[in-house]
């Protein structure tokens, strides 16, 4: 029997959350090794011509770029989670494509430099926001009925928002009633659940703190703001 294969990671990594959940979709056993992104380790380097994670070492192969390894798992183990139909297979790709640049949007939000930049960025955000409230239908998933990979691809985009909401008003789904719910129901999928560590909204705060931005400026204010809340002790149930 063949190893299973190694999922080469970074714990905060968006793309090789879609790889994550694909391979839980399909109910495939896998190996997750992290690496530090900081300090990539020559085996690394190796196999990852990008420098970038995911990377899929699968039967002595190293497949890099995460829609290339969730094509590739899509072909080789069931349940399909393409679309059969050439059209609306095609619908979905592009879907996953305009995911990527949502991931590019935020990282370009959260390294604002200034007040005016961050609420420029968040507008853009809102802007694409509503593009993906008018593409979907009734759900739960961006196909109906069915999860794809498209739902695979949008669930690390809604994750960041899970802790950005507590940095600040910015009102991303305000008035996009189809958004929030996909968005929380792929926050209740096992497989999205799954993707990340225990300690990942931790680790992301700790992320965006860290940046010479003006959203870690609205982290640092969080923080102090829980900080200065009165402890308050509860009895323990009888």
């Amino acid at each position: 029997m063949s190893a299973p294969p190694v999922l080469v990671s970074h714990a905060l990594c968006p793309y090789v959350q879609r790889a994550a959940i694909v391979l839980a979709e399909k109910g495939l056993p896998f190996e997750r090794r992290e690496i530090d992104l900081a300090a990539k380790p020559a085996w690394f380097l190796a196999v990852s011509p990008l420098g970038k994670t995911p990377v899929l070492l699968v039967r002595g192969e190293a497949l890099f770029e995460s829609a290339v390894i969730c094509e590739y798992l899509d072909e080789t183990a069931g349940p399909r989670l393409h679309p059969e139909d050439p059209l609306t297979r095609a619908r979905h790709r592009a879907w996953m494509e305009f995911g990527s640049a949502l991931l590019n949007a935020i990282a370009a939000f959260y390294n604002a430099a200034d007040e005016a930049a961050l609420a420029l960025r968040a507008t853009d955000l809102r802007k694409r926001f509503a593009q993906v409230e008018a593409a979907l239908g009734e759900g739960p998933w961006f196909g109906g009925g069915r999860f794809g990979l498209v739902d695979a691809v949008f669930a690390p985009v809604f994750r960041y928002f899970d802790v950005i909401d507590d940095l600040g008003d910015f009102a991303f789904f305000a008035g996009l009633p189809r958004v929030a719910a996909w968005r929380s129901a792929l926050a209740d999928r096992p497989s999205v659940r799954g993707a990340v560590s225990a300690d990942y909204a931790e680790r992301l705060r700790a992320f965006l703190a860290a940046r010479p931005s003006a959203l870690a400026r609205h982290a640092g204010t969080a923080l102090l703001d829980r900080r200065s809340q009165p402890f308050v002790a509860t009895a323990a149930m009888p």
